[in-house]
């Protein structure tokens, strides 16, 4: 199991200071181009204003410190929901990403325990996520981290619907 460097640390992202809204933005804009697309110019302007103002919202981000220079390497980006069946709220991570510089030194295991923790912070009764099946590494990950896509949700296509009841 793999530990993040001592030089890197998660916060939970206050998107109305400019540089973080910005690390966010860029962050979520490099999401998308490690999958092959790119954020439209648009919609990239108004996304920090549109996720602050979105009343669930739930933003951490990974920095690595280096001397003064605070570069942003990993995000999840989530979303509080509730379920029905337990009357309380379940978090959601819409997002989880991680810069190909810093992979493989436990950044994403990082971001799935701050989540938690802040899920726990928020009383939900569960985390849960989407992974393409074919995302062996994540999906490892995920399992190794106490999440299980049997006991949500059955499979729909190439997704894996994951949770982890926080009971």
């Amino acid at each position: 199991m793999t530990t993040p460097p001592d030089d890197i640390h998660i916060t939970l992202a206050d998107l109305s200071i400019p540089s973080v809204a910005a690390d966010a933005v860029a962050m979520i804009d490099a999401f998308a181009r490690d999958g092959g697309a790119e954020i439209d110019p648009a919609v990239r302007t108004r996304l920090a204003d549109g996720l602050r103002e979105h009343p669930t919202t739930e933003i951490l981000l990974a920095h690595r410190n280096r001397e003064e220079n605070r570069e942003p390497v990993g995000i999840a980006v989530c979303f509080r929901g509730f379920s029905t069946f337990s009357a309380r709220p379940i978090l959601n991570i819409h997002d989880l990403m991680v810069m190909p510089s810093a992979r493989k030194q436990g950044v994403a295991r990082a971001l799935l325990r701050a989540v938690e923790k802040r899920a726990r912070e928020l009383g939900c009764c569960k985390v849960t996520l989407e992974s393409h099946e074919h995302n062996t590494a994540a999906n490892r990950l995920y399992e190794s981290e106490g999440f299980d896509h049997r006991d949500v949700t059955p499979r729909a296509g190439d997704v894996f619907f994951w949770g982890k009841r926080l009971e």
